[in-house]
């Protein structure tokens, strides 16, 4: 067995090298009222060193009132924040605590902020049902500190449990065990997380939520108003997890539920354990757009259960993930099918280096996080495509799925309930090749160049091929479209064009469109006729059908892009549309005016990026 290395996570301000939290329990109160959670955590600790005279912890914007070991107060001080990572909780103990594996706990007392950037609480207004309010979290990456003062860094892995009062049903990232009435009308609800997870895993989201089983051991929770929706779109997420396992090792985590959120949530989806959160934008009402649950599925393996130990090597979480999502897919539905899903992954990571920057530091495999950085700043699709590649090359150099998929299953049941670094991986990688196939295969390994895969920026250095079966099709109709802007004689495109398309087939349609000069106006008009583009619900070909229309300059779409911002938040879409509709002729102020008029429906992540996208703040 290969152990990992110690963790050296620059990103957390605790000190994780002196003392290590085992489990924590969670004591909330919601107040919808004051918009806060309040209550207290107590962290179940024990020393990795000799004479430890204090603990310090991570926070963000909490309001730390007191702490207690064995019932005794103890002294406390909240520094200033520092850059992007908060502000450090250090805890002074009475005396120091002289050995090693000395086990103790510490509790704290405290509530959030209206500043909570884990925590988003709506009005009702902001719901589907518009009558009750809601609350949910989201912790990845570095948010989980403004929510519980505890050691904020994926190289921690902690047991948690929690008890919950509130006046409406709550949700959270591990298994309910039960729940009982107050004296004062309220409940309070219990869960029980038994795997260890990294503090950005726990999450909760309190609102008006029925649940609607749809597996043998999956429930689908959201507002009644979406349920029935809800439980058709996601019937086919048991297929899911049964390959999942069938590639890797059993699904480790008891339930596989699913939580539709309201339409802010700024993710497709987060791999909460036990409990999913996705985006209502998944609701396209023809199944187009579950291959998300495929991905948030991988992560029970690849994240979840084997996680990165630093944001510095986040890829290890996505870039598998991605992966894993992709072979799930091609069991599924053919690997020509994978292959497809492979290209359209590269045209978006294509278009993030062209975003930033073929020789930024943001397109970095492994990126320098030194000085503070909120690794919120560096989240784009580099971690999950250049990893996906990475990966993929990998798995052409030894021989192909037959040699790399038992090196897969190996991997996660040699890692697991651990928290590793891309070193670990790839000594990993080299023990087992050279264990089970010999030294000829540390030669084939030694012909890829890692240096530059991980530590290089810009794109993979090597071009993988995926096959165009599906993809040619889309290309030639763009090509056509292409060829036809200086024709008046509009009649060869037909709705017959795209008859035979899937959803995911008209999107790299319009991908490659966006790669053209852009198309002369009456184009965009009669592609819109032919092809009933703006109508159309699938979020991801509206995005490319608008990025298409604005990088055209095409105004009769502003009102529409208008509208798709302002009726869902997810960053996916939400950040390249506000982008574009900036640059467009006339659209700048229009796109401040929206934003600033819609800032409060936008979660914290993504607002504080939109600014950054459309020049309201520095990047």
């Amino acid at each position: 067995m290969c152990i990992p290395r110690t963790a050296i996570d620059i990103s957390t301000q605790a000190n994780i090298d002196q003392v290590k939290t085992t489990h924590i329990h969670l004591n909330w109160n919601v107040d919808f009222k004051h918009q806060i959670i309040y209550g207290n955590v107590v962290l179940s600790m024990v020393t990795l060193v000799n004479e430890v005279d204090k603990i310090t912890l991570d926070t963000r914007y909490l309001d730390v009132k007191s702490v207690s070991m064995e019932e005794q107060s103890l002294k406390f001080s909240v520094a200033e924040a520092y850059a992007g990572l908060g502000s450090a909780l250090t805890i002074h103990l009475p005396k120091p605590i002289t050995k090693s594996g000395e086990k103790f706990h510490i509790k704290v007392g405290y509530a959030t902020t209206e500043k909570c950037t884990a925590v988003q609480f709506l009005h009702p207004e902001q719901t589907l049902g518009k009558k009750y309010p809601y609350l949910f979290s989201q912790s990845e990456p570095i948010h989980g500190r403004a929510m519980i003062p505890c050691q904020d860094s994926p190289s921690v892995k902690v047991t948690y449990s929690a008890s919950v009062t509130s006046p409406l049903p709550v949700v959270m990232s591990a298994l309910q065990i039960g729940n009982e009435e107050t004296s004062q009308g309220l409940t309070t609800y219990h869960f029980e997380q038994r795997t260890t997870i990294p503090s950005y895993l726990i999450a909760i989201a309190v609102g008006n939520l029925v649940g609607r089983e749809i597996g043998p051991r999956s429930t689908v929770w959201c507002e009644p108003e979406m349920i029935e929706k809800a439980a058709w779109e996601f019937s086919d997420t048991e297929s899911f997890i049964a390959v999942g396992e069938a590639l890797l090792t059993p699904y480790e985590w008891g339930r596989y539920d699913l939580l539709v959120l309201p339409p802010s949530f700024p993710y497709g989806g987060m791999e909460n354990p036990c409990l999913t959160f996705v985006t209502p934008t998944l609701l396209a009402g023809d199944k187009s757009a579950v291959n998300v649950i495929a991905h948030e599925i991988a992560h029970s393996w690849m994240g979840n259960l084997v996680t990165t130990n630093s944001w510095k090597h986040y890829w290890l979480n996505e870039g598998w993930t991605v992966f894993v999502e992709r072979k799930i897919l091609g069991r599924l539905h053919g690997e020509t099918t994978r292959q497809f899903a492979a290209l359209s992954g590269l045209k978006s990571l294509q278009e993030d280096i062209d975003l930033y920057g073929s020789s930024s530091p943001k397109t970095v495999l492994n990126p320098d996080l030194s000085g503070g950085v909120d690794p919120d700043d560096f989240f784009s699709e580099v971690p999950y495509e250049k990893g996906f590649n990475f990966l993929y090359h990998i798995e052409k150099v030894v021989g192909g799925p037959s040699i790399f998929e038992p090196f897969m299953k190996a991997y996660v049941e040699n890692f697991a309930s651990t928290s590793i670094s891309t070193e670990d991986w790839k000594d990993f990688l080299f023990h087992f090749m050279g264990k089970v196939h010999g030294s000829s295969m540390i030669e084939k390994l030694n012909t890829i160049d890692f240096d530059t895969w991980i530590n290089k920026p810009g794109m993979p250095p090597v071009d993988n091929e995926f096959d165009r079966t599906l993809a040619n099709a889309c290309i030639n109709l763009a090509i056509r479209w292409d060829k036809a802007r200086d024709q008046q004689d509009l009649s060869q495109f037909t709705s017959k064009d795209v008859e035979s398309f899937s959803a995911s087939q008209k999107i790299v349609f319009l991908e490659r469109l966006t790669d053209c000069k852009p198309l002369p106006h009456h184009l965009i008009s009669k592609m819109d006729d032919v092809y009933r583009l703006t109508p159309n619900r699938n979020a991801d070909l509206r995005l490319r059908w608008q990025q298409v229309c604005l990088m055209a300059d095409y105004e009769p779409i502003y009102s529409e892009v208008v509208k798709f911002v302002t009726e869902q938040g997810r960053m996916k879409f939400v950040r390249p549309l506000y982008r574009l509709l900036h640059q467009a002729k006339n659209g700048a102020q229009l796109a401040v005016d929206t934003y600033l008029k819609n800032k409060s429906f936008y979660h914290p992540i993504a607002a504080k990026l939109i600014e950054k996208d459309i020049g309201l703040t520095k990047s």
